[in-house]
């Protein structure tokens, strides 16, 4: 059996936890969309689920990639009714998912491509400890910005419950990070509107209540669970917080503008 990341012995067998990581990262190297992993599980195993996250995390680090930061998923009513998924989840954001605010995306870059707007922040000092606060975090933030995250599915047809997306690093693909460096004290994030364009049509909407009360919250949740997994975020570290609105599905040669009101815009290109 493998250690979990919460500690403690997840149920699935080893091999089955290795033969699915490795089919998942079969789909990113160009095999096909595959079946839910669900269904040759218990549904709501999620230390399973994160087992077989955390083979993927070691193998893409052992190949040479870095950690870039961490992503909160679902956080968002709109996105659970999407998806189905009514509870919160994590995946690992590494550097060869960053994307600069104004550069395109190739759309196949990413299986069966979505985007949604977020808050992000990014952290001026390390955050580790078993017992976080707000107010720690709060020190811990260098700065938020408006941030795109590009969400894909390696599962066919996105048919996924909570224990396919937890396995799939949280339906990861990209992100952009916006250009403006905004401090926390100068923004009011609960009450903060987002506004999502695609070709200067507006396709999505919301504000920062929508993630789970405050855009903090969520990060919060995201510092004490990584803690247990062994992967603490450090300082310079990216915190995508999750969507602040519904997701909208990608058109290849669409251009994406997303506005939060007091961080600014980011815009991306799907080519």
């Amino acid at each position: 059996m493998v250690e979990s990341p919460s500690g403690t012995d997840s149920r699935g067998s080893e091999r089955d936890i290795q033969k699915a990581a490795d089919e998942l990262n079969a789909v990113y190297l160009g095999a096909p969309l595959m079946a839910p992993l669900r269904t040759r599980f218990d549904e709501g195993d999620v230390e399973t689920a994160y087992a077989i996250q955390d083979v993927n995390t070691r193998r893409w680090l052992s190949e040479g990639r870095k950690l870039t930061g961490r992503k909160v998923g679902l956080t968002s009513v709109a996105v659970q009714q999407q998806i189905g998924v009514y509870e919160p989840d994590y995946g690992m954001l590494f550097d060869n998912m960053a994307v600069s605010s104004g550069e395109e995306i190739a759309f196949d870059a990413v299986s069966q491509v979505r985007i949604e707007g977020e808050v992000a922040f990014v952290l001026g000092r390390d955050l580790s400890g078993d017992h976080l606060t707000i107010e720690a975090l709060e020190r811990a933030i260098d700065y938020a910005t408006p941030a795109f995250e590009v969400v894909g599915s390696r599962i066919r047809d996105w048919d996924i419950k909570i224990f396919d997306t937890i396995a799939d690093n949280a339906s990861s693909g990209k992100y952009v990070l916006g250009d403006a460096r905004v401090a926390l004290s100068d923004v009011d994030l609960p009450a903060c509107e987002m506004t999502l364009m695609e070709n200067d049509v507006i396709v999505s909407t919301g504000d920062g209540a929508a993630c789970l009360g405050n855009p903090l919250n969520a990060a919060l949740w995201l510092a004490k669970k990584i803690v247990e997994t062994g992967w603490p975020l450090r300082a310079g570290d990216v915190i995508m917080s999750g969507a602040l609105g519904p997701f909208v599905d990608v058109r290849p040669g669409s251009i994406y503008e997303l506005n939060i009101s007091g961080l600014g815009t980011v815009r991306t290109r799907f080519v």
